[in-house]
C-alpha cells in the first residue's frame, strides 16, 4: 500500500517546524551579566585603631625659683665673698651700724612694712661700710620696688633671670649707690658708701639661687 502523497506532506511540514524550533531555542542564549563598571570614587584609607600621628613635643618652661631666707648673713655668700668682706670691713654686723640698705622712699617702705627680710652691714658707724637686706616680696611688692627705682634714675638691666638696678653718685670725697636685685619672691638691696665691692651682688645672687 502506497503513503497518501498529503500524509507525507503533513509529516515533512511537522519535520521542519522542529528543526526550526531547535534553531531558535539555541539562538536564545541567556546574556552575561553585565561588567560592574569603576564609578571613580577612591580606595578608603584604612586606620587602625589605637594609632595617633606622634606630636612633637614641647619642653615646659622651668618655674621661676623661689627663695626662702637664709639661717644667717654668713649664708648670702660665697666663702670666697665672705673672707674677702671679714679682711676688707669686719665687722660683722656692728650694732651701732644703722646704714639702710635704699634711700628710695616706697622700697624702704617695703622693707619696713613687716615684710620678712635678713638685715646684714659690714664695717663699723663711719662714712666706709655697705648694709644689704634679703627680703620676701610678692609679686605687687616686686612690681612697685621696680617702679621705684626706674623713676628714682636707676639704670636696670637682666641678670641671671631676674632685674638689676644700679645707681652710683659722687659728692666731694665720698663716693656712694645702691644695688638692688629682683627675681621670683626674693629681692635684694644693698646701700654702700665708700665700699663696694667688686661683684658683690652678683655673689649675693649666685649664692642664693645657686
Amino acid at each position: 500500500m502506497r503513503p497518501d502523497p498529503y500524509v507525507s506532506l503533513l509529516r515533512r511540514g511537522a519535520l521542519v517546524l522542529v528543526v526550526m524550533s531547535a534553531v531558535a531555542l539555541a539562538g536564545c542564549t541567556a546574556a552575561p551579566d553585565p561588567t560592574p563598571t569603576s564609578t571613580g570614587d577612591p580606595t578608603p584609607e584604612i586606620t587602625t585603631l589605637g594609632e595617633t600621628p606622634e606630636a612633637s613635643e614641647t619642653p615646659s618652661p622651668e618655674p621661676v625659683a623661689d627663695i626662702s631666707i637664709p639661717a644667717s648673713c654668713e649664708d648670702i655668700y660665697s666663702a670666697e665673698m665672705l673672707s674677702l668682706l671679714q679682711a676688707g670691713n669686719p665687722p660683722l654686723n656692728d650694732p651701732g651700724v644703722t646704714l639702710d640698705s635704699t634711700e628710695v622712699v616706697a622700697a624702704l617702705g617695703i622693707l619696713r612694712s613687716g615684710a620678712q627680710t635678713l638685715r646684714c652691714s659690714w664695717g663699723l658707724p663711719s662714712s666706709y661700710g655697705l648694709a644689704t637686706n634679703v627680703t620676701i616680696v610678692d609679686p605687687d611688692q616686686a612690681s612697685a620696688v621696680r617702679d621705684a627705682l626706674e623713676a628714682a634714675g636707676f639704670a636696670c638691666g637682666d641678670l641671671a633671670d631676674g632685674t638689676v638696678c644700679r645707681i652710683q653718685q659722687t659728692e666731694e670725697e665720698n663716693s656712694f649707690g645702691e644695688s638692688h636685685y629682683l627675681r621670683a619672691n626674693g629681692w635684694v638691696s644693698t646701700r654702700w658708701i665708700n665700699f663696694a665691692p667688686q661683684g658683690y651682688t652678683e655673689d649675693v645672687v649666685a649664692t642664693l639661687w645657686g
